[in-house]
């Protein structure tokens, strides 16, 4: 049987009331009391119904958080990191896989707003959801641009570029590959690749742009290239692979970058150089984002990038 408030009211031998105050922490209480009641709700397994909560006018206490995948380490990471920090906040999450998938996606928007939670992060990998531009709960964007009116946050992703095209050179590659896609948006991970460009150009150094999309990369390398641009770790292992395949040494017969440095890709292949994405700093300046909307309804609130760094073993 689901314990109902006077259960945990009857177990701490307080009121109703006083069980309620102390689960809205809604005036003046003794330590002992709000001690009491918080025993009881654990002896009785009681969850306070956050959808009534809401319909009360209350926060839920709840933020929903939306991301392509939880395979790829870095957002296994960022989505965990999101969690702690959370919670430690006061609030819980409800964790939205959207696989990439547009549909998914929309079903999961409606099932967040439905159980009314106070706010959304969304890593969305799902450009052009009408959802986005209609929805008038607080969200933030980690990296995408999702509407006008939703702040993003990011890693300084043309500084990351950057910092990649110059560990290659600093190293005289030869022939340098870079990887690209037809990510047409106006999102800031384009910035990526301009910084690499930009940086190239400045050096006076030509390059091969690779699209993935079009050729498979083990139809590419290792080719004639002797240095490799990646878009991210997961690739970078993957093109690595295809170059030890071909009897190739990694950081003496050729050279490549990764970008996010999550902690788990670094204790496995620690001899890997990328671009390291802050997840403690980026967590932080989402959830401050995304509580100053909570908190400031009508006010506009700002994007922020988070500098990143580099890792070379």
């Amino acid at each position: 049987m689901v314990a109902k408030l006077s259960d945990v009211a009857r177990v701490a031998g307080v009121s109703v009331t006083t069980v309620s105050r102390v689960i809205n922490n809604y005036g003046s209480l003794s330590e002992k009391t709000i001690k009491k009641v918080h025993a009881a709700m654990r002896q009785l397994n009681y969850q306070p119904n956050a959808l009534a909560r809401a319909m009360q006018g209350k926060p839920s206490q709840f933020i929903g958080l939306i991301f392509p995948n939880l395979i790829n380490p870095f957002f296994a990471e960022l989505v965990n990191e999101l969690e702690r920090q959370l919670f430690t906040k006061g609030y819980k999450a409800i964790i939205a896989s959207s696989a990439e998938n547009p549909e998914i996606e929309h079903d999961y928007l409606n099932m967040l707003m439905a159980n009314q939670v106070d706010g959304i992060i969304s890593g969305s990998h799902n450009l052009g959801i009408d959802e986005y531009h209609q929805i008038t709960a607080p969200i933030v964007s980690f990296d995408r641009y999702l509407a006008d009116n939703i702040p993003i946050v990011s890693a300084d992703s043309y500084q990351g570029g950057q910092l990649a095209a110059k560990y290659l050179l600093d190293r005289h590659v030869k022939r340098l590959a870079v990887i690209v896609d037809e990510d047409q948006s106006v999102s800031p991970t384009v910035n990526r690749l301009q910084g690499v460009v930009d940086y190239l150009s400045q050096q006076g150094r030509s390059f091969d742009p690779i699209d993935i999309n079009r050729s498979q990369l083990k139809d590419v390398f290792p080719g004639i290239y002797d240095g490799v641009v990646a878009s991210n770790d997961v690739q970078a292992l993957e093109i690595i692979n295809i170059y030890r395949q071909a009897g190739l040494r990694l950081n003496q017969d050729f050279l490549i970058t990764g970008y996010d440095g999550s902690k788990l890709i670094r204790q496995v292949a620690p001899e890997l150089p990328t671009v390291i994405q802050p997840i403690g700093e980026l967590s932080s300046q989402l959830i401050q984002t995304l509580l100053h909307r909570i908190a400031n309804p009508q006010e506009e609130a700002a994007s922020a990038v988070v500098p990143v760094s580099f890792y070379q073993p």
